[in-house]
Parts: structure tokens; sequence; C-alpha cells
């Protein structure tokens, strides 16, 4: 069993680099162990192939440093959040017993990221719940497990976050790790057709996203999040 500190779940490849890539990266830096689940391989995309995501994913997960990708090959667009794909979560959170979760948005533009939220959420719930039995890869009973805190990034909707994160000295890697997938973002030599993401402004998007973010706590970067629950601290000091 390979224990991850953060475990980070995305419905498609490219939403956790999009969402919370400099908190993933700035996290591996003070040597946290952080891995990625996508949901689905991104085959209803209109650029790019599933093969082509694959190879762009695994650059992405270079840049970052995670420590392991997995996909579980739910179908793009059409998956649901049902018992069945439900058991597939519980098992990577049991693999991996992560301290935090993080996942999609629970409300944004495309609706796969909305259900990947709620059924991250009701996962993360049902791990902890040992009569709820799944098997590892060698066939043998799981032991339950329930993070002690999820977390939902925020997407291309605005929602107002419960906190950021500052991701400034990690603002490169966050853009590198997007920018590994060639096939979804501006390329001014692609002759494929121009989608929402790919458009020439939509980087600068992302950018003033996190400038805002950013900006009222006195961080150049910042990266917001929803919580599930309280955040409690045991100094005052500790907020910035």
């Amino acid at each position: 069993m390979m224990k991850l500190d953060i475990l980070v779940f995305a419905a498609h490849p490219d939403d956790a680099e999009l969402g919370c890539g400099g908190t993933i990266a700035s996290h591996i830096a003070k040597g946290k162990k952080v891995g990625i689940v996508d949901f689905t391989r991104g085959e209803m995309g209109t650029r790019g192939t599933p093969h082509k995501r694959d190879l762009e994913a695994a650059e992405a997960s270079k840049v970052l440093g995670l420590t392991v990708r997995e996909n579980l090959k739910f179908r793009d667009v059409f998956f649901e959040n049902n018992i069945e794909h439900q058991l597939q979560v519980v098992q990577m959170i049991r693999r991996y017993q992560p301290e935090i979760v993080i996942c999609n948005a629970p409300d944004d533009r495309h609706p796969d990221h909305g259900k990947a939220s709620a059924l991250t959420s009701q996962a993360c719930f049902l791990s902890g719940l040992s009569k709820v039995q799944t098997v590892d890869t060698e066939e043998q009973l799981q032991t339950a497990w329930r993070p002690k805190a999820v977390y939902h990034y925020i997407q291309d909707r605005y929602l107002k976050p419960d906190f950021v994160v500052d991701i400034t000295d990690f603002w490169d890697t966050k853009i590198n790790s997007i920018r590994a997938y060639k096939t979804q973002f501006f390329d001014p030599n692609s002759a494929e057709p121009q989608t929402y993401i790919s458009r020439p402004d939509f980087l600068n998007f992302v950018e003033a996203r996190s400038r805002e973010m950013g900006h009222p706590v006195g961080f150049t970067f910042a990266e917001g999040f929803i919580k599930e629950r309280h955040i409690g601290v045991r100094d005052l000091f500790d907020l910035a």
C-alpha cells in the first residue's frame, strides 16, 4: 500500500492542473506525497485523442512531481454518480489512504465537474464504513478509511472560496503543467477546431482568476477552495 498525504480526484485530465496545480506543487515541495485519480480520459473532448491525453497527463504528472496518477476510465460525459462508480472511487481512497482529498467544483460550466464532485464526496464518506466492502488488486478486503478533510477546487465559474492557498512561488509550475496538454490549449499551428479552452485568452483568464484569489490576502497568485465542514486553527497567527 502506497500511502499518500493528498489525493486529488478530477473528472478529466487537466482539471486538477487548472484547479489546483499550484497547490499540488507547493505541497510536494514541502515533502508531501500527492497523487491524482482522473475519472475519464477526456475522450469526448473536441481536440486531441484519448491516447494523446494519456501522454499529456503523464507529462503533466512529471512537471508536478506526482507520486502516482491513475485513470478509472469512466465514460466521459456519461458516467453517473451511482453505486458502481462510488465503489471504484472508494477503492482508490482505501488504496492510498490520503489524509486530504481534493476534488472538482460542486457546480461548474461542465456538468461532469459537479457530478464528479458529488461522487467523490459521497465516496469519501462510504470509504469510512467498514460494512461497505471493497477488494484490492489482489482480491483482498480493503480496510475502511475516511480522509480527515475534503476540499473542492474552483474551476470555470466563480465560486466564493472558503480559503485560498498561496501559489506565488509555484505559478510557473502550474502553468507548465497546464501547457503539457498541448492538444487542448492555444496552439497557433493547430488545425483542430477552436474550443472554449483553446482560445488565446483562456490562459489569461486562468491567470486573472489566480490573481483575483490572491489579491485580498496579499498573495500574487492563489487557488481557492471550498470546504465541506468547519475549519479550525490552533493559533490565530496561522492565518495569513
